[in-house]
């Protein structure tokens, strides 16, 4: 079969270059679309599509996800797509989150009794992210989650080398509940590490691997994610108005003092 297919592809004989002048004219083969024809058809198709997305959201998806909260809001929306969630927890969803695309949720019993993840009011969670919960994940309000973020308490592994080798899981101490607060933009394909919380109205850029809290309306970036500025200028000390003139007649003394001294001299 190898040499036939080689005799076909290479060979000058009249047979082989016929079946290759066929094969061109199959692949290069194309119709004229008249448009009172296919705009119809394009229509009917993407008509069906959404009717068959609307089904599979409102009927199997959703339903599926809520299944799974001990508690959710109003107007908790899903994706065309069946998350997959792992293992028992608590998850809570406030009003209007949206959980778009296909998100995978990881409930490790191992750490608590009850491992909760909170998600707050009109927070969106895109594609592709995964959250793993040993004890707590809290993502607050009006949080923009892009798509492949990776948020996680618990690595999953023991840091130390011979704990790992015998196959142990982590330490208690490793596991720690990770904070996201409201207003926060992770963006695609970062990661948040156990223990850390990401501060109020802040950006994470994408790609970035977060390791240490970030500072309220504060952008971070890279591997370690480090600060790279910020969103909100610092408000000036206030000065109390009293302290302000007594120190005017402290500097207008002071200056009588010199030009006393200095006629003195001369």
């Amino acid at each position: 079969m190898k040499n036939l297919y080689r005799f076909l592809a290479s060979s000058d004989h009249s047979v082989a270059r016929a079946a290759r002048h066929v094969r061109r004219q199959v692949h290069g083969f194309t119709l004229p679309a008249p448009r009172p024809i296919v705009v119809p058809m394009r229509v009917a198709f993407e008509a069906a599509r959404e009717a068959y997305y609307f089904g599979a959201r409102v009927l199997v998806c959703e339903p599926h996800l809520k299944s799974h909260c001990a508690r959710y809001g109003k107007g908790v929306r899903t994706g065309n797509f069946i998350h997959y969630i792992q293992g028992r927890g608590d998850m809570i969803l406030g009003d209007n989150v949206v959980l778009d695309g296909k998100v995978n949720i990881v409930f490790a019993a191992r750490f608590s009794d009850h491992p909760t993840l909170r998600i707050g009011d009109n927070t969106g969670i895109g594609h592709d992210c995964r959250i793993i919960v040993g004890k707590s994940v809290t993502i607050g309000r009006h949080c923009r989650i892009a798509g492949s973020v990776y948020i996680l308490d618990s690595s999953g592994h023991p840091s130390d080398p011979e704990d790992r080798k015998r196959g142990l899981p982590p330490a208690d101490s490793e596991v720690r509940p990770v904070v996201i607060e409201d207003n926060v933009w992770l963006g695609a394909r970062s990661m948040i590490f156990p223990g850390v919380t990401v501060g109020e109205g802040s950006v994470v850029a994408a790609g970035s691997i977060v390791m240490a809290d970030v500072p309220p309306y504060t952008v971070v970036a890279g591997n370690p994610a480090r600060r790279v500025a910020s969103l909100r200028t610092e408000p000036q000390p206030l000065v109390d108005a009293g302290a302000d003139r007594a120190g005017a007649r402290s500097n207008g003394a002071d200056d009588a003092g010199s030009r006393a001294l200095s006629d003195s001299a001369s």
